[in-house]
């Protein structure tokens, strides 16, 4: 087993948890203050690649970063993982529909699979599953609350008025 590093990144936002390795991002969301496992985060150590995913989240909340080339080695099934790739070639300041991500993967009936690993997406902003909306162009799902799905998107350029437009 490798040993684990990351941290608490505090931002604008609230509190993010990291986790990773020497080699890859293993973990990234927010922590709610319900989040029995919180605690976690705040154990673990700094190393250079947790540095560098701070860095990142710096610049990308300051709206300098676009693109991230962080090694990311999400757990999940091989469905997830299609879309959580589909999802990482979503353009910064762009959304698709969870039906345009199904379509895109080769499962045109699997809207609602897509919405289910859009929720256990492990690496949040990193693989950006706050870019997908209703194919209605509505805001829709996000396992840390709508609210915070907006401000991303807001951050990106991406107003509630060109969402639901």
């Amino acid at each position: 087993m490798h040993d684990l590093y990351g941290g608490v990144y505090d931002g604008r936002l609230g509190s993010l948890g990291v986790m990773n390795n020497k080699e890859v991002v293993l973990e990234v969301k927010f922590l709610g203050n319900d989040d029995k496992h919180k605690d976690i985060f705040y154990t673990l150590k700094h190393n250079v690649l947790t540095k560098k995913v701070f860095d990142s989240l710096d610049n990308y909340f300051l709206g300098k970063q676009r693109y991230f080339d962080l090694p990311l080695m999400p757990k999940g099934g091989d469905f997830a993982q299609k879309v959580w790739r589909e999802l990482q070639r979503i353009p910064y300041g762009q959304t698709r529909s969870y039906k345009q991500i199904a379509q895109n993967i080769n499962s045109p009936r699997g809207s609602r699979a897509v919405g289910m690993a859009n929720h256990r997406n492990p690496i949040i902003i990193f693989i950006p599953c706050h870019r997908v909306i209703g194919s209605n162009g509505k805001l829709v799902g996000y396992s840390c609350g709508l609210d915070l799905k907006l401000k991303l998107l807001e951050i990106e350029g991406i107003s509630a008025t060109k969402i639901s437009d």
